[in-house]
Parts: C-alpha cells; sequence; structure tokens
C-alpha cells in the first residue's frame, strides 16, 4: 500500500500560493476550501514551503492585530519534508507522526509535485483497505467452509 494509490484515489490536484499572497488571503483560501495546509511554489513550480492553519495561527498569536501585511513568505514552514509515490502509507504516517504535522507533497525522483496527501487521506485509504481485507477473508471463509 503505497502513497500512489492514495493519489489515484484522491487525485492530484494541489492548491498552492505564491510566497508574496497575502497570509489572510491563505486563511480564507483554507476556509472556503475546507483544507488544512497549501502549498506555497516559486516562480519556477518548486516548493517553497507550505503554509497550514497551524502557520496562520502563530502568526496571529504572535503579530496580535497587526497579520493584515503579513506575507506567505514570512510565516511558512520552509523546510518541507517531502515522499515520493513509492513510499508506503505506513511510512508516511510515521513520517507524519514524528514531525506533527498533517500534509505530505508528494514528488516523483525529478522533485516534480505530483500531488498532496494529508493524514485523512491516509487514514482512509488504510480503513478502505481493511475493510477489503475484511471481505476477501469472509468471503474465503465462506467459500473454504461451505464446501
Amino acid at each position: 500500500m503505497t502513497i500512489a494509490a492514495v493519489l489515484r484515489r484522491k487525485g492530484s490536484d494541489v492548491i498552492s500560493v505564491s510566497p508574496e499572497t497575502l497570509a489572510v488571503e491563505v486563511a480564507r483560501l483554507i476556509t472556503s476550501r475546507r483544507i488544512g495546509a497549501v502549498l506555497v511554489r516559486a516562480p519556477d513550480g518548486q516548493v517553497a514551503g507550505i503554509v497550514s492553519e497551524r502557520d496562520i495561527v502563530k502568526a496571529v498569536a504572535e503579530r496580535a492585530n497587526a497579520t493584515h501585511g503579513v506575507f506567505v513568505r514570512d510565516i511558512m514552514t520552509r523546510e518541507v519534508v517531502m515522499v515520493s509515490p513509492d513510499t508506503p502509507v505506513d511510512a508516511a504516517l510515521e513520517i507524519m507522526d514524528q514531525g506533527y504535522f498533517r500534509h505530505l507533497p508528494v514528488v516523483d525522483s525529478d522533485g516534480r509535485l505530483l500531488g498532496i496527501v494529508s493524514v485523512r487521506d491516509l487514514v482512509k485509504h488504510r480503513i478502505m483497505t481493511q475493510q477489503q481485507d475484511v471481505e476477501s477473508l469472509k468471503a474465503y471463509v465462506t467459500r473454504t467452509y461451505m464446501h
């Protein structure tokens, strides 16, 4: 069970902004799209950072009433942990748990962005896979003991 399987099921759409986007615009985007983070992309399309709900809250807490002129470049996480499509789902969940974050961009061997997965995506995929395994086992037991 790899990240590639999760992306096939959920799709590869990625919401991204530039470093010059105002933080308040990102807050509106996160709220309207009901997502937890957006990627920050450099002009060449490479991942420059990520901005999560936590980053927005931290900016508000640190700046009180002075958040209106804050840019994404000022609050984004620059050291973005990324995974490949071949990364096992369990390994990705472990990476998220160890790093205390909930989103992982997925890149190919050339660094090209393929999508993004959230902890919710991974847990949902795991549950669906487990349900399929249970159904397969039930079918096997039924066939084995009915004949």
